[in-house]
């Protein structure tokens, strides 16, 4: 039978995030599997288009118009830039507690679906909905959730004790909250737990074009997509060893991120074995990560925080050396560069990330 549902993301097609795939290939899935659904994003080059084009109706959230600070200057100047951006943030949310007014805002103008799923981060998203939520809108609210808020554990700072008053508030009034892993749910507060599902990340495998023709066989080539977080997701002793190994060690080692800062001290210059790659959108990463002969994990801290990479790797079927800060084991390291992978990460069936079978759990949670 047939769904009429609503969609609220802070990210969404052409956004290259994890959060923009997972709100896209819901919704183009969902209208695949035969339901009405609409998407209440905000307006981009190009969005408005792609929603047509796949059966998904576009409403508009409205920009995110408060300007955020940048880090500028030099010395004591840009250091006063760098500690209002981080206390901008971890004190109040700015600029992305904007959402929360635009969610309720566009809201009012909802009613009347068989569900609403409202996806974070940003967490303003849920703290939207709870404002203004009532069964007018929809007969059930589905929060979903990336990585936990007030239990992260892989940022520098944990968020003020306030934001707890949030949490709780969207939690009691959320009929269900899906999380990615089974990891994801001991960073949610216990009371909570009986509402919680796990509903994995999803992506039409069919989209996804990947190298089949032969590896290089003058070097090793390997790669990482992602971003770094010092002292937790942090690359420098990898980065160091790696400088360490005598030029007779032929590789090459390409890295994809939004902070190439912690990567830039470790190129030397007139080297090629570490590389800073320009961002690319999803498709084109996956198959240029096909090519190489294996991939790299940088592990949070903790267990409630999966990187989606995860599913990427998977998805390409490469192996995966997975390096833990502080605890760096040279010798798997040069098993790699051997091609034994006896040590790589063990992955969990890629069907489970079938956007067909995400759907489908999403779908058994609406009346």
């Amino acid at each position: 039978m047939s769904k009429k549902i609503l969609i609220v993301s802070n990210a969404f097609y052409p956004e290259n995030s994890p959060r923009s795939f997972r709100t896209t290939e819901l919704a183009k899935e969902l209208v695949r599997q035969g339901n009405e659904v609409a998407v209440l994003t905000h307006p981009r080059e190009g969005t408005e288009s792609y929603c047509e084009s796949f059966g998904i109706k576009f409403k508009n959230l409205g920009n995110l118009t408060w300007p955020a600070p940048k880090v500028k200057g030099t010395g004591i100047v840009r250091l006063f830039w760098r500690i209002l951006c981080r206390f901008s943030l971890l004190l109040f949310e700015y600029p992305n507690i904007q959402l929360l007014f635009l969610v309720k805002k566009a809201l009012k103008k909802e009613k009347d679906y068989d569900a609403l799923i409202s996806i974070a981060v940003p967490y303003p998203i849920h703290w939207g909905v709870a404002r203004i939520w009532s069964k007018k809108i929809a007969k059930i609210w589905i929060a979903d959730c990336g990585d936990p808020y007030m239990g992260q554990e892989n940022d520098t700072f944990k968020p003020m004790f306030y934001f707890g008053w949030l949490e709780k508030k969207f939690c009691k009034k959320a009929n269900y909250i899906t999380v990615p892993t089974e990891k994801s749910i001991g960073g949610y507060y216990p009371e909570f737990h009986d509402k919680i599902k796990v509903i994995p990340q999803g992506f039409k495998f069919e989209d996804i074009q990947v190298y089949t023709g032969e590896l290089s066989k003058e070097k090793i080539i390997f790669g990482y997509a992602g971003m770094f977080i010092p002292g937790r997701r942090d690359p420098s002793e990898f980065l160091e060893y790696l400088n360490s190994l005598p030029e007779n060690f032929n590789f090459e080692f390409h890295v994809y991120t939004t902070t190439p800062q912690f990567v830039t001290p470790f190129i030397k210059e007139n080297s090629n074995r570490i590389i800073l790659k320009e961002l690319v959108p999803r498709e084109k990463l996956l198959y240029e990560l096909s090519k190489m002969n294996f991939v790299v994990n940088f592990e949070n801290v903790g267990n409630t925080q999966t990187p989606s990479k995860l599913i990427d790797y998977l998805i390409i079927e490469k192996p995966v050396l997975s390096v833990k800060f502080g605890d760096l084991r040279p010798n798997i390291i040069l098993e790699f560069f051997k091609d034994s992978y006896s040590n790589k990460m063990e992955l969990p069936n890629k069907n489970i990330y079938r956007i067909e079978n995400v759907a489908q759990q999403f779908l058994a949670l609406i009346p």
